[in-house]
């Protein structure tokens, strides 16, 4: 179960990634597949945080028990 501590911080390196894209995509004039980069930036952050958030829950709920 240790390993869930990490898969967190894929969500936002995969956030970072995207947003590179977005921007080089943005840069060569392609504003479609920038928007949907963008999206999936987004997208990637609220995961990050939602599974933060969820593991601080998950950590908490077990040292009650």
């Amino acid at each position: 179960m240790n390993y869930l501590k990490f898969t967190q911080y894929a969500y936002l390196i995969a956030a970072v990634l995207f947003a590179v894209e977005a921007f080089t995509q943005y840069q060569a004039g392609e504003t479609n597949k920038a928007i949907i980069m963008a999206i999936f930036t987004f997208v990637g952050v609220f995961m990050f945080f939602f599974r933060r958030n969820y593991a601080k829950k998950f950590a908490e709920r077990n040292k009650k028990s």
